[in-house]
């Protein structure tokens, strides 16, 4: 079956569903697009059409459609998933994909109709660490680490919906390295406990530009999570000591399965080709656009569900937590009424001294 597709927002992050969407030509039809600004959206068009253009979600979802992906800013994206589960049409929805816990319990979605843009969990060397971790080759885990360490300048938060509470929901913990411990926690399953600080070492903006935290697993393992967006020499690294073996990624935006290295343990010697590093394909919004489109076939849940999504706001809700009161917090503390259920600066941090604006549209 052919699907009919469109994006929402055109700012940069739209070019890559445009081009996963490219690439599952066989299987989707990319037909539609809109933007608050008619200039911008034409623009999209020429360059990833013939596409139909439409000022706002409400006038594209009197189109027939499958699928809708937002690209619009964070402090949006709960309306407009909202708009489009009433319309009956299904959403992919860019990181992060609310602001807060609250915002997620709110959407009534039983269907699965919502999935979340995780593409990290879907690259070729994630499914094998899965994989091999199911089948028990590289034994229990241990102990992890989980390092964004992004650049991004002051140039980059003159967009007036970044480094915002109200209208990007956090920092680089919310929006940059989400994508990484999204992955650690695909790897190593539930967390239990959290232990973070965060700071505003240098950007102009109300949220945090760095964050650390000590995590521990239901398992016992142990990991240490940072976030940045002041370091100079980026990368993008995780690292799982099991028994039986090291296994690291290190990439930027994307890996393929030449970023994954393993180093057996004394003793496991034939575990070194499990990571051949033959493929070049960079994990991308392609990869998940495949899956998405397989559930599509099948009548099942779109990757990533709410629920799975909540575990990882969840976790982001408990970093701040966590960093804002000095304390401890674990999984399934912060309830219904808890402030940081409610906006992910809770009961506030001492460097928040900037005004709230209103989001731009796009990304």
């Amino acid at each position: 079956m052919r699907y009919r597709a469109a994006i929402v927002g055109t700012g940069a992050i739209a070019a890559a569903h445009a081009s996963a969407l490219r690439k599952h030509a066989s299987r989707v039809d990319l037909v539609a697009v809109a933007d608050l600004v008619p200039e911008r959206a034409a623009a999209f068009a020429e360059t990833w059409g013939p596409l139909a253009t439409y000022r706002d979600l409400s006038e594209l979802l009197r189109v027939p459609l499958d699928l809708v992906h937002l690209c619009t800013p964070p402090a949006t994206h709960a309306t407009l998933i909202a708009e489009c589960l009433r319309a009956g049409v299904g959403v992919l929805v860019e990181k992060p994909p609310v602001l807060s816990l609250q915002e997620i319990d709110a959407i009534s979605d039983r269907s699965g109709r919502v999935g979340t843009i995780f593409q990290h969990r879907f690259g070729t060397g994630a499914a094998r660490l899965r994989e091999l971790i199911k089948r028990g080759d590289l034994g229990r885990p241990l102990l992890a680490t989980c390092h964004t360490l992004w650049y991004r300048d002051d140039e980059y938060y003159e967009v007036p919906w970044r480094g915002r509470w109200a209208t990007e929901g956090g920092g680089p913990t919310m929006g940059h390295g989400i994508h990484q411990f999204d992955l650690l926690l695909s790897v190593l399953g539930p967390w239990q406990r959290i232990s973070a600080v965060a700071a505003r070492r240098s950007r102009p903006i109300e949220t945090e530009d760095v964050s650390m935290a000590l995590v521990e697993f239901a398992d016992g393992t142990i990991a240490s999570v940072v976030n940045s967006v002041v370091s100079p020499r980026q990368t993008s690294t995780l690292r799982f000591d099991f028994e039986h073996a090291t296994v690291e990624l290190e990439h930027l935006y994307g890996y393929s399965d030449l970023d994954w290295k393993i180093t057996p343990a004394p003793g496991y010697g034939d575990l070194t080709g499990l990571f051949p590093g033959t493929g070049t394909e960079k994990s991308s919004h392609a990869d998940q656009l495949a899956a998405v489109l397989d559930a599509l076939d099948a009548g099942e849940p779109l990757p990533v569900t709410l629920p799975e999504t909540r575990l990882t706001m969840e976790f982001i809700a408990a970093l701040y937590a966590s960093a804002a009161t000095g304390k401890p917090v674990g999984r399934g503390e912060i309830g219904p009424d808890h402030p940081f259920a409610a906006r992910m600066n809770g009961t506030g941090f001492a460097w928040q001294n900037y005004a709230s604006t209103t989001p731009s549209n796009g990304r």
